[in-house]
């Protein structure tokens, strides 16, 4: 199966720059089993909590820096971020154009070492 951004981006409320009151500035585009894809546009502040599945981001369009437990790296198109299940992460100063995608798979609680 093939995704594009515009079909991430035509699941969410709004255009790519508006400001979604009321729900998450992601959508799911595809799952199946236990892997979940997500395309995801962070608005002026990215406030997700630790999740219960592993992750995995690729970085579409935009820059920003994330955050993931005590480390800090900026991000920019084409890089991918693995985050266990649990780990506190976020991304913070990111541009206006900022976009990804959000894999999550595995049982919840991560998968073992």
């Amino acid at each position: 199966m093939r995704w594009t951004m515009n079909d991430g981006q035509a699941g969410l409320p709004g255009p790519a720059t508006a400001v979604y009151p009321q729900g998450s500035p992601s959508v799911e585009v595809f799952r199946h089993g236990s892997l979940k894809l997500r395309y995801f546009v962070p608005q002026s502040q990215d406030k997700q909590q630790p999740h219960t599945q592993d992750e995995v981001y690729v970085v579409v369009s935009g820059q920003a820096r994330f955050i993931r437990n005590a480390d800090t790296w900026p991000v920019g198109p084409g890089d991918c971020l693995f985050v266990a299940a649990g780990d506190v992460h976020r991304f913070e100063g990111f541009s206006p154009d900022f976009k990804l995608w959000v894999m999550f798979y595995g049982p919840e609680g991560g998968e073992a070492p």
